[in-house]
């Protein structure tokens, strides 16, 4: 487990990775709400050229990494748009074969939905390959007033992800000592659910009891110090400049 997480460290640190996390946060989903409207083809190739740069240049990750992030990134999409290209609706027909057909409105919609989906699945790499999950729930409580309960259960959460990893592993490993034989077919998953999922789920609902009774006693409504501290800087202006820059290429060439 601490492979895999230690596999999306970057390799350096650069100004991307100094931008205050919450603002990031805000202008990167900002801009993919504002993706989700439009449906301009060449806005998403020249704001996909555009993020692909920053990227590739300051995510401070080998390009041997981002080439393998990018290869799940491109069959989900390749797969999305011939879906849509030869199954998809359209008067000018083109190219038809049994119940597939290729039209002129179904090559524009499979083109338009690949492309966006590439563009968002890029601005989501940017936002988590640069940006520190404490950081960014410390930040939303400091910038954005997002009440602490909430932001520390999340965080109690996310750490709570490698311990239930690591109980799985153990009672694969009891089971294994106890020579159980487990069933083949659909019987397997009753069999599976019953070994696996109840003793998980019932020592989860402990934790998270002691966690919840841990937060009351501690006051995480009142005010309080924060021992890291997120503040604005001149890397968020760089960024800011970046995206307006962005858009503006984008109208002048759409």
């Amino acid at each position: 487990m601490d492979n895999v997480w230690n596999w999306f460290v970057p390799s350096k640190s650069t100004w991307l990775h100094n931008v205050n996390p919450a603002l990031k946060f805000v202008i990167l989903m900002t801009l993919m709400i504002f993706l989700f409207f439009s449906r301009n083809t060449m806005q998403y190739i020249v704001l996909f050229i555009c993020f692909s740069i920053l990227l590739w240049t300051m995510s401070g990750f080998p390009l041997r990494k981002l080439a393998l992030l990018h290869i799940p990134i491109m069959i989900s999409a390749i797969s999305t748009a011939i879906t849509l290209l030869l199954f998809g609706r359209g008067k000018d027909i083109v190219w038809q074969w049994g119940i597939m057909k290729i039209s002129e409105e179904s090559i524009a919609s499979a083109t338009l939905l690949g492309s966006k989906s590439i563009l968002i699945a890029i601005i989501s790499l940017i936002l988590l390959l640069t940006t520190s999950p404490t950081l960014l729930l410390y930040s939303l409580m400091q910038q954005l007033r997002l009440p602490p309960k909430y932001v520390y259960a999340f965080m109690a959460g996310i750490r709570l992800i490698p311990m239930i990893m690591e109980e799985i592993n153990i009672r694969t490993q009891a089971l294994n000592v106890r020579r159980v034989q487990l069933h083949k077919g659909f019987r397997s998953i009753y069999t599976r659910m019953k070994l696996y999922l109840i003793p998980l789920l019932a020592q989860s609902i402990r934790r998270a009891h002691r966690i919840a009774i841990s937060m009351e006693a501690k006051q995480f409504q009142a005010k309080r110090t924060f021992y890291y501290v997120t503040r604005y800087s001149i890397n968020d202006l760089i960024l800011l400049c970046y995206v307006c820059i962005s858009i503006i290429i984008t109208f002048a060439f759409s």
